[in-house]
């Protein structure tokens, strides 16, 4: 059994018990369970902690001993069930036993029942967490669907038709396409950087200037300080297709896109800007709250920024009709558990 003080030294204890979130994220047989096994053993005082699944996969930490009558029981019957100094106490999810928490020293009621609602809450956040990345890797798959198959048609077709009159320029539109086509649609991890993302929508608006012409002028502006900010994959090019498609083809002149970010207080700000035709603001709340169409994956990028940095962060809207649209991206600086793969 460990001495008194260091079982009763509160910070010691918080610190265990804010890690145990990330060691059971992957639930009971993770990676990390033998870590949140020494974790509660510390919390407790006690000799040893076992934890096991449904399947009673059992990890411990410090001195096993026989616990498997006691664990079966608990898992057969879900309720405590003890064997001498041995207490395996039933984790339950949803209503169904998720697996059992096994402790082997002698340690209060109420002090056991807090811990099994402290885990059971942590494996709880831990399913909730990966169905939240579930979800957010399902919206990326969407939006990856909404991305213009006029505009791939359109850059296709000025490629071909250099081909004879200029190829050295259509070999090296090819491999902006390339390079377009392998960044969009190819598997990336959640998270990649604000270099990457800028660097993506260069090469965007290089094959978008070779379909418009002259009417799309283009300023892109990034200080070094926050190039290497991760934020979630796809997010700034949907941004800068809306403001071509909605704001600049719209008008016979064209116009003109600025891309710009920049550090400001603990944040990364990026804005997406355009002197098109605007529209009206209760409109672009609407496609923002994604009650309206209209748009490429504007609430898509909202939601996903909002799931992985909180309601603080995520897109704000500011437009007009006739005076163009001004898009803002915030997100942290940093954020743990956020990196870029």
């Amino acid at each position: 059994m460990r001495p008194r003080s260091e079982r009763a030294d509160p910070i010691a204890t918080l610190g265990h018990v804010r890690r145990l979130a990330t060691n059971l994220a992957e639930g009971l047989s993770g990676p990390g369970a033998a870590a949140a096994a020494q974790r509660l053993r510390r919390i407790l005082g006690v000799r040893s902690v076992g934890l096991s699944d449904p399947n009673a996969n059992l990890t411990w930490s410090g001195d096993s001993g026989d616990a498997a009558v006691v664990l079966h029981r608990a898992l057969r019957t879900e309720r405590n069930a003890t064997e001498g100094p041995l207490t395996a106490a039933p984790l339950t999810l949803d209503g169904a036993v998720a697996g059992v928490l096994l402790v082997d020293g002698p340690i209060p009621g109420k002090a056991l029942k807090e811990v099994v609602l402290l885990v059971e809450y942590l494996l709880e956040h831990g399913r909730l967490q990966e169905s939240a990345e579930r979800a957010a890797r399902s919206e990326l798959r969407a939006l990856r669907a909404e991305i213009s198959p006029h505009f791939v048609y359109n850059a296709l077709t000025v490629i071909a038709s250099l081909m004879r009159s200029d190829p050295e320029r259509s070999r090296e539109l090819i491999l902006d396409f390339a390079d377009y086509a392998r960044y969009s649609l190819a598997r990336h991890g959640e998270y990649t950087t604000v270099a990457d993302e800028f660097q993506a929508i260069e090469t965007y608006l290089v094959l978008q200037r070779a379909v418009i012409g002259d009417r799309l002028r283009v300023q892109i502006r990034v200080t070094p300080d926050v190039l290497a900010v991760p934020l979630p994959y796809l997010v700034l090019q949907p941004l800068v297709e809306n403001a071509i498609r909605h704001g600049i083809e719209a008008r016979e002149q064209g116009g003109a896109i600025h891309v710009h970010g920049e550090a400001r207080g603990g944040d990364c700000l990026i804005t997406v800007e355009d002197d098109g035709v605007g529209m009206d603001p209760a409109h672009a709340a609407a496609i923002l709250a994604g009650r309206s169409t209209g748009s490429v994956g504007l609430s898509n990028v909202d939601r996903r920024l909002r799931t992985s940095y909180g309601a603080w962060y995520g897109l704000v809207v500011e437009t007009e009709r006739d005076a163009g649209t001004r898009v803002l991206v915030r997100v942290p600086l940093s954020q743990p558990g956020v990196v870029a793969s």
